[in-house]
């Protein structure tokens, strides 16, 4: 689904769209064989009644918006560098892989390696922001490099694992194994998770300032991120992954009734 990004098809009528050719299994077949292609706003793509066989939507693309009308396959705006996905249901694995600019909104669940990099290559997420209304799945974050990741559900096993930088945070529960490998970087948990690896250290309670600031950014999003309070500062800090010599942090929000989280 690479070939149908905004950019890509600018200046193009819909006759044109629909003779662009896309892979399906081991063959090629023209847009207009699989979609019903109508209107004139390029910077606008809708892709209606979509599924999770529709892979690669949004890669690679530069600019423009995506509105997927249904769940999205593997590999979702991976090595996207600028513009906006949004995915009314879930997507599938290895979503923002690589991805080094621009927003990405999955209404529903995404799939294992949310932010990850592939195998083969060393970094993950470069940059851009994540948003998770639902739930994760396992390694997000695994060898991500730069940018963010917000998830309002929970979160599967192993979450940041081998993370070199960027921020990962989570309102819901998490799995088994978090921060295994970390290196540097930012997790942070509203819930407590009830254990960390051995290979962290609990540095103790700390009122973190630059978190107002961090929870301010997202007053202009559709999510509950944009209902956190400020004034909810007070966080236990662990360190690590100290078998990698890691300077990562893991934020657990201390329980305060007088500021709740949201």
């Amino acid at each position: 689904m690479s070939p149908l990004a905004p950019d890509r098809l600018k200046g193009m009528r819909a006759k044109k769209i629909s003779a662009v050719r896309l892979w399906t299994g081991n063959r090629q077949v023209p847009v207009g064989d699989l979609f019903n292609v109508s209107g004139e706003d390029h910077t606008r793509l809708v892709i209606g009644n979509a599924s999770a066989s529709l892979e690669r939507i949004g890669a690679g693309m530069v600019a423009g918006q995506i509105e997927v009308e249904g769940n999205a396959g593997s590999y979702l705006g991976r090595d996207m560098s600028g513009g906006q996905i949004r995915v009314r249901g879930d997507c599938g694995a290895f979503c923002a892989s690589a991805m080094r600019a621009g927003l990405i909104e999955i209404d529903g669940n995404a799939d294992d390696f949310l932010g990850a990099a592939v195998t083969g290559e060393r970094q993950g997420m470069r940059g851009g922001m994540v948003l998770v209304r639902g739930n994760a799945g396992d390694r997000i974050g695994d060898r991500m490099r730069r940018g963010m990741i917000l998830i309002e559900g929970s979160a599967g096993d192993f979450c940041c694992s081998r993370m070199v930088a960027g921020t990962v945070a989570v309102l819901g529960d998490m799995g088994q194994g978090i921060g295994v490998g970390m290196r540097r970087g930012s997790l942070l948990l509203a819930t407590d998770p009830g254990g960390f690896p051995a290979t962290f250290v609990d540095t103790g309670a700390h009122s973190l300032g630059f978190l107002a600031l961090w929870a301010r950014q997202f007053r202009g999003l559709d999510s509950t991120f944009a209902h956190l309070d400020p004034a909810r500062q007070r966080v236990n800090r662990y360190v690590g992954d100290l078998a990698n010599d890691g300077r990562g942090e893991i934020l657990v929000w201390v329980k305060d009734p007088s500021h709740p989280p949201l």
